[in-house]
């Protein structure tokens, strides 16, 4: 498979969440492999100056609005989650662990996240919700703290957010193909474009 796009994606972004549901078909649609780049969405507003749009009242609520049209035309479950926002630097250590160490692991993983934050609005921010999210998807919570707590997938978070903000990264979703960027789950038919 010669096409590919990049998808560089953190778990507490609703809009990416939007994005992730869209992925696989995407690939089939298009015949192209999916790249996951996982990444820390904090670290990037930190390097390039951004911030939620959430942040912003007037904004934050139209996005949210805007997701949720997005979320029907997709025919996918989205509810805002009220702990919003979450700290998901342990979560995408997970992510990013899993993907080194077990590949095909990672995105049920990520399914489940994405489902306990974006659809079952739990409290990601406490540790033995995450446990329970965890176990509930048949893994073990232990074996994935003490691998999200490896140096090796420390550093590697850390390379992989700064290779973001180096390629111009400010958000997420973003897309790659064949270096040409997309910003936002509102993108898709662009990156589908592209791949065609």
């Amino acid at each position: 498979m010669s096409k590919a796009v990049e998808f560089y994606f953190d778990v507490g972004s609703p809009a990416a969440y939007i994005a992730w549901t869209q992925m696989a078909k995407l690939a089939q649609e298009t015949n192209a492999e999916i790249q996951y780049r996982p990444f820390l969405l904090g670290g990037v507003f930190q390097a390039t100056g951004n911030r939620s749009p959430t942040e912003v009242p007037a904004k934050g609520q139209y996005l949210l609005d805007d997701l949720a049209r997005y979320a029907r035309r997709y025919g996918v479950e989205f509810r805002h989650n009220p702990y919003f926002p979450i700290n998901t630097l342990t979560l995408m250590r997970g992510a990013l662990g899993l993907q080194m160490r077990e590949p095909d692991r990672m995105r049920p993983y990520v399914d489940a996240v994405y489902r306990a934050i974006w659809v079952e609005s739990k409290n990601m921010n406490d540790p033995a919700t995450v446990a329970a999210v965890l176990k509930q998807a048949g893994f073990d919570a232990e074996a994935l703290l003490a691998l999200a707590s490896d140096p090796a997938v420390k550093d590697r978070l850390k390379q992989q957010t700064q290779d973001a903000v180096s390629r111009g990264v400010f958000g997420a979703p973003t897309f790659f193909v064949n270096n040409q960027m997309f910003w936002g789950q509102d993108r898709l038919d662009f990156v589908k474009e592209a791949l065609q």
